[in-house]
This record gives C-alpha cells, sequence and structure tokens, in this order.
C-alpha cells in the first residue's frame, strides 16, 4: 500500500466535506485561515479516536489517572517551562512577493518558494508561537495570559495536587485531552497542522534508575495502539529522533509517524523528558515537586515518559488509512475500512421503503439499538444508494428491515467490506452485533 497520492487526497478532502466530516471554519464568510469544523460525523469520528486513546491509556490501566487542565494560563507557567523564551520559529519575509516563510522549512533557504525570486529574504527573526491574550477589563502587564500551546504543563503544576489527593506512586501517569494552540506561520495539509488543534498527552513519572526502560515500552505501546486500530504498517513507523533534533531536555524521542500525501510526518512523539519539567516549575514557583520513598527513607524527582499524540491529524490518519475505491458492478465504490471502535456510525438501520408498515417497526428498532451504539436512520432513496452511502461513512454494519420482517422477524444485516447479506432474528440481533463489533 502507497500514500495517497494528491488527486486522490484531494478526493478524500471532498468526501469530508460532502459526508459531513469536515466543513470549512465561517465558510459563508470566505472561510477563516486554517481552521476547520467538525460536522455530525466528524465528530463522532474525533471523539471516537480519543475514547480509545482514554480506554487505552487510562481505562484498562490501574496506574493512569486523569486531569482536565485549563487552557488559559499566567505567564509564570510558560516562564517556568521555558516556552517564553524558547518556543519560536525562524521567520523570514520575501520582499518581492511579501510572502512569509518558517526558515526551517525552505527547501532553498535562499529561493522563494512563491516567486522564486532569489536573495530577496528579510533577515530571520524569531517568533513566539504562543497566543497572548488579556484576562480581565484592564489591559496591562499584570492581565496577561496565554493560551496554552500543549497540554502538558497543567499535568506537570498538579503533580503535587494528584500526589496528595490519590493514592498513586511512581510509576504513575497522568493523562489529558484538551484543546491547544500555536500561532504558525505555515498552517496547511488540511487539518494536519492548524493553530488550533485537540491533544492526547501523558506524563508517566518514573524512578530515574528506570526511565530508559518505561520510555522504550511506552514507544512499543504507543506504536502497536495505531496498528491494533486498523492503520496498515506500511503506512506507519517508529522514528527516532537523530541527536540534533533533541529536545535540550530530552535524553530521547521517537515519532510514531504516517505516510502522508507529502510524506512521512509525525502523529504521535514519545519523549523522555527527565526530571526538567518537575525541576523548572520547583525552582520558578518555591513548592517541592518531588517523590518521598518511605521505604527508602529518600526523596527524589521523578523522571518522565510522555506520549503525546495529536488527536485531529489522528482522525485524519486513520481517515486517510480507511479510504478504499474499488470497482463493483461497473461502478466505483468507495468505502472507508474503518476499525469498528473507529467509525463514526456503529449499525445504520435501513427499512426497505418509506411505507408506514416498514419505517415504523425500524424506527422502534433503531431506537433499541441506540441504547447500545451509535446508530444511523436512512429511508430516502433506493437501498443500493442508501448502502453506498453508508459504505462512505465507514459504518460497519447496516440492517434492512423490509417486508419479510413483519412474518419472519428477521433482518437482512449487510456488511460493510465483504458486502455479504445475512438474515438474523430480531431476537439475536443485538447479541451478534455486539460481538462482531466488539
Amino acid at each position: 500500500m502507497s500514500s495517497p497520492s494528491p488527486e486522490l487526497f484531494d478526493r478524500i478532502v471532498n468526501l469530508t466535506k460532502r459526508r459531513g466530516f469536515v466543513y470549512p471554519s465561517a465558510e459563508i464568510y470566505g472561510g477563516f485561515r486554517s481552521t476547520y469544523d467538525y460536522g455530525p460525523v466528524g465528530v463522532l469520528l474525533l471523539r471516537n479516536v480519543k475514547d480509545a486513546w482514554w480506554r487505552s491509556m487510562v481505562q484498562l490501566r490501574g496506574d493512569v489517572v486523569g486531569l482536565d487542565a485549563s487552557i488559559l494560563s499566567p505567564p509564570q507557567v510558560w516562564e517556568a517551562s521555558g516556552h517564553l523564551a524558547n518556543f519560536t520559529d525562524p521567520l523570514v519575509d520575501c520582499t518581492t512577493c511579501h510572502q512569509r516563510f518558517r526558515l526551517d522549512k525552505l527547501e532553498d533557504p535562499e529561493r522563494c518558494p512563491n516567486c522564486g525570486a532569489v536573495g530577496a529574504f528579510t533577515e530571520p527573526r524569531q517568533f513566539n508561537l504562543m497566543f497572548k491574550t488579556q484576562a480581565g477589563p484592564v489591559e496591562d502587564a499584570a492581565a496577561v495570559a496565554y493560551l496554552r500551546p500543549e497540554t502538558a504543563q497543567g499535568m506537570f503544576i498538579n503533580f503535587k495536587n494528584v500526589v496528595d489527593t490519590t493514592r498513586v506512586r511512581p510509576p504513575f501517569g497522568i493523562a489529558q485531552i484538551g484543546k491547544s494552540f500555536r500561532n504558525e506561520i505555515t498552517p496547511g495539509q488540511f487539518v494536519f497542522r492548524t493553530r488550533e488543534f485537540e491533544q492526547m498527552e501523558m506524563e508517566y513519572f518514573v524512578p530515574p534508575a528506570d526511565a530508559q526502560r518505561w520510555y522504550e515500552y511506552w514507544c512499543t505501546e504507543r506504536y502497536q495502539w495505531y496498528l491494533d486500530l486498523g492503520i496498515p504498517e506500511d503506512l506507519l513507523r517508529l522514528r527516532p529522533h537523530e541527536s540534533d533534533e533533541l529536545s535540550h531536555y530530552s535524553s530521547g524521542t521517537s515519532d510514531v509517524e504516517f505516510l502522508f500525501p507529502w510524506g512521512w510526518d509525525e502523529l504521535e512523539g514519545i519523549a523522555n523528558r527527565g526530571d526538567y519539567d518537575l525541576t523548572q516549575h520547583a525552582e520558578h514557583s518555591g513548592e517541592r515537586l518531588e517523590w518521598y520513598d518511605q521505604a527508602a527513607n529518600e526523596r527524589w524527582v521523578p523522571h518522565v515518559i510522555e506520549p503525546a499524540a495529536g488527536a485531529t491529524r489522528t482522525a485524519m490518519a486513520f481517515l486517510m488509512a480507511a479510504y478504499d475505491e474499488e470497482e463493483v458492478r461497473g461502478e466505483t465504490r468507495v468505502v472507508l475500512r474503518f476499525h469498528p471502535r473507529i467509525a463514526p456510525y456503529k449499525v445504520a438501520v435501513l427499512p426497505l421503503s418509506k411505507k408506514p408498515e416498514l419505517s415504523g417497526p425500524a424506527q422502534e428498532l433503531v431506537a433499541e439499538l441506540r441504547r447500545s451504539f451509535v446508530c444511523d436512520y436512512d429511508e430516502t432513496q433506493s437501498i443500493g444508494r442508501r448502502y453506498r452511502r453508508q459504505d462512505e461513512l465507514g459504518t460497519p454494519y447496516c440492517v434492512t428491515y423490509d417486508f419479510d420482517s413483519l412474518t419472519d422477524g428477521a433482518v437482512t444485516v449487510r456488511e460493510r467490506d465483504s458486502m455479504e447479506q445475512e438474515r438474523v432474528p430480531l431476537a439475536d440481533l443485538a447479541g451478534v452485533l455486539h460481538e462482531r463489533l466488539a
């Protein structure tokens, strides 16, 4: 399997608009660059990605707890973390076409990729990516606040609170899903790089001597998570950073990368951050952020292993990996082959016709199934067209209530990938679907 071609990528983006996955934000006003709204189907996809992550990272584990920290933060947090001083990109302007670029992303640092001018760039200047705002009615230095550029710091500054109020002990993790904001110079590539996005991050606090072992463990765990949810192995890789790529606090970082149309790009980073974060916040706040080992009668600052994934770009990768086109009876069938946990709708109920004798029982059936599954209901157009619509939504199973159902008490269940159909008694339907969607 190869990455989507630019032409296929355009068709996928078109599908996301046509089927209600993603809309350009403020489209009726001409749009707002690099912002997107998730439609009725897209919000289900994104929620399923986040739910699958939370299930894996928190629900199924006894050593990770959750947190939902504030988006707004005072400058002291970002001074301690180093973001105020170091969270910058080198920015250059073309004096010929007046376009702006990140210097480190240019293929040729002398030639403008927009107009082709050579030697027309200004001297590079550092541009801080944080969004600055005011908290309160008075615009002065005391009211300065920032929108968080990452969710991680909320977990570090709550380390003491979590230790004091729960029964956790190292190794343990604090997990969080939430919005982050970065004033990107060159956002683009659809929802991959935007100024507003969602992250899924976990800070795992470990004894210093065990840090390397846990770093290797989380690299393996996080890579396997994507494979288990249906991304083909040839579209995925785990790439360790070279020494010159590492952040100053990191002794090791690896990226889980997906093969996008523009090449390999990051879905998630797993970093061994050492004790940098807790030490920084302890120094700036005056609080002791450490662990007291009663058995050994010693204190030490935990080291941190951080798996940090982008929810929005991960949803995009699942969608691209699921997209398929095949010829069926002389027509092109577009199908999203999502893993059942990721699929926006799990089941679609389709009465064979809109006649009341079918639509009434079908609506009762979908109401019952909605107690257990996220369901769609559709009684418009021919049954064949409705099947194709559900294929494009990635719905694993369609349940058709037909005239025979009135007498035999059974329905036709159609499987998305194979298009095979079988008759299932209504009394067994919920159990069959639970088994197949597990």
